[in-house]
């Protein structure tokens, strides 16, 4: 059986990163291990990264969040002399399989979001430190910081070299984030991401590449200057002290299925389906932000969180073939809704506030999710405040009308709440109802005006919030029927589709790197030009430049 990979991080076993807190500053140097690679045959040399370094990372900028709330400002550093980051590692690149190449470049874009939106959403700013070569991958990593800052010498430039060398794109928005975060003129852009080179000093500076070049000799000290000048001009309030993420409590068992505290994972290998229940609350919520920081990790808000978090990585990574994922809940939607409503009654309270925005993490982390995806509003189920999101997030939904033959459970209902208007919204900027409802904006009103109003099936199939609801004659047949035709589908047909249909509204910077840049890198992987034998990826670092079909289709 193929390795299992882990995306549950001890930071004492760390091999790829350092991280020394200083107060409000924290200063986070990448060191790669040469010898640390997640997978044989390959060598991260020259802070070149796979998916195991960037697992680290996302580990680390998570615990920055909850464990050192006291941090304003991250100086993101390299532990290497003349070398900031090579970028992602090409011979883990050449020799992965597809699917862990595309699913990768997600993950990697990922992490870059969830820092680069750190000072909006938690008050930490990044401040990329670049010394040495920054070139593809590790550019990324620098465009993602809000602040980069570059040495003036010889050694040091900037550059995305990955069309010209590899005949791929720089994956984890680079083109996009050169032209729409950094705004750099379209024909520099283009010089630029077609110079293996690169870009250094000065000039980096007037493209806007970088936002200062500062001379050798001056640069850490300019560094140190310039994070403890943006952490008293911060905002963020003053935080004590945070609170420990301890490891999840799961169980993975053979046939697929992983049991946790507060999700049950159920695969379905030959019917290549997977079931996802979240388990609703059980006990009253904690009295107030006292004694939820005292339940710390544990607190269910936080709990269940990581677990679906945890549950949507390792399935899309681990098992690729499970292409249908159906998602129920069950529990008692009053007090989960209760739980909801003392974090969101209390959201100028830092703890309060970075669970929200982890949930809006995780319900974004479906959304790009490349597999179908149905919701099944059963009886006893909790479809309520910020799981309800997953009935907008998913292509379809069922729901059950009316009892069932010898079901005992509380009538299936789906309850809206503030949640569902603002906190959580897409990568368009749109809240999922506002998407859903484009065309009727008028329904989004009306589903307002009935928030923390049980809606049984008929008034929420009436509302727009499901797409279809079933009684105890047609439930099993409608949904087995669904079910097996959808999972007999073209894997990649499905894919082009739901990606499409989940990407509606406005373009932001955000819907071109996951709708259109991961498109079309996900087209690359499979062409000659780039994975062919003969191919850029198969060739680089011997000295002969891949042979390329030159039809431009």
């Amino acid at each position: 059986m193929t390795k299992r990979i882990e995306f549950q991080v001890d930071p004492a076993a760390y091999r790829h990163w350092k991280i020394d807190y200083d107060g409000a500053v924290a200063n986070l140097t990448m060191d790669v291990d040469e010898n640390g690679g997640l997978f044989d045959g390959y060598q991260l040399k020259m802070n070149s990264y796979d998916l195991g370094v960037d697992i680290e990372l996302a580990d680390i900028v998570q615990r920055m969040r909850f464990e050192h709330p006291e941090v304003k400002v991250v100086v993101m550093r390299s532990g290497k002399d003349r070398i900031f980051c090579a970028g992602a590692n090409i011979r883990m690149l050449g020799g992965a399989k597809h699917t862990h190449k595309v699913n990768f470049c997600k993950f990697t874009n990922e992490t870059r979001n969830t820092f680069e939106a750190a000072e909006e959403d938690s008050g930490q700013k990044y401040i990329a430190a670049v010394k040495g070569a920054c070139a593809g991958g590790g550019y990324e990593l620098a465009l993602a910081c809000n602040h980069i800052m570059l040495t003036d010498d010889s050694s040091s430039s900037v550059s995305l070299p990955e069309v010209p060398l590899l005949a791929v794109l720089p994956g984890t928005g680079g083109l996009t984030r050169v032209t729409d975060k950094r705004r750099v003129r379209r024909d520099r852009a283009d010089v630029f991401c077609s110079t293996e080179e690169g870009v250094r000093g000065k000039r980096a500076a007037e493209w806007r590449l970088v936002d200062e070049v500062i001379p050798n000799s001056k640069f850490d000290e300019t560094v140190d200057r310039r994070a403890r000048e943006f952490a008293a001009a911060s905002t963020k309030a003053d935080v004590a002290q945070g609170i420990a993420l301890g490891p999840l409590d799961r169980t993975f068992h053979e046939d697929g299925s992983v049991t946790y505290s507060t999700v049950e994972v159920q695969a379905n290998r030959a019917g290549r389906t997977v079931t996802i229940t979240i388990k609703g609350p059980e006990a009253k919520p904690p009295a107030d932000m006292t004694a939820f920081e005292a339940q710390g990790d544990q607190a269910w808000m936080l709990r269940a969180a990581r677990e679906v978090d945890d549950a949507i990585l390792h399935l899309r990574l681990n098992e690729p073939e499970l292409g249908l994922m159906v998602w129920k809940t069950q529990g008692d939607a009053e007090v989960l809704l209760a739980h909801e409503a003392l974090l969101m009654t209390n959201r100028d309270h830092w703890l309060a506030n970075e669970v929200l925005q982890y949930w809006k993490r995780v319900l974004k982390r479906v959304d790009v999710t490349s597999r179908s995806m149905v919701a099944l509003v059963e009886h006893g189920s909790c479809f309520a405040g910020v799981l309800a999101e997953l009935l907008f997030a998913v292509d379809r939904s069922y729901m059950m009308e009316d009892e069932f033959e010898g079901d005992n459970r509380p009538i299936a209902a789906v309850t809206l709440s503030d949640a569902n208007f603002g906190p959580m919204p897409m990568a368009n900027g749109l809240t999922r109802l506002a998407t859903r409802f484009l065309g009727e904006p008028e329904a989004v009103t009306a589903a307002e005006a009935r928030k923390d109003v049980g809606l049984e099936a008929e008034e929420a199939e009436a509302a727009g919030l499901v797409t279809e609801i079933l009684d105890d004659i047609d439930w099993e047949d409608e949904i087995r029927i669904f079910l097996e035709e959808r999972a007999s589908f073209s894997p990649d047909a499905m894919t082009g589709m739901e990606a499409n249909l989940r990407f509606a509204g406005p373009e932001t910077m955000e819907t071109r790197i996951f709708g259109r840049l991961t498109a079309w890198q996900n087209w690359i992987f499979i062409r000659p030009n780039a994975v062919g034998e003969n191919g850029a990826l198969q060739r680089y670092g011997t000295g002969v430049r891949g042979e390329y079909n030159m039809e431009r289709v």
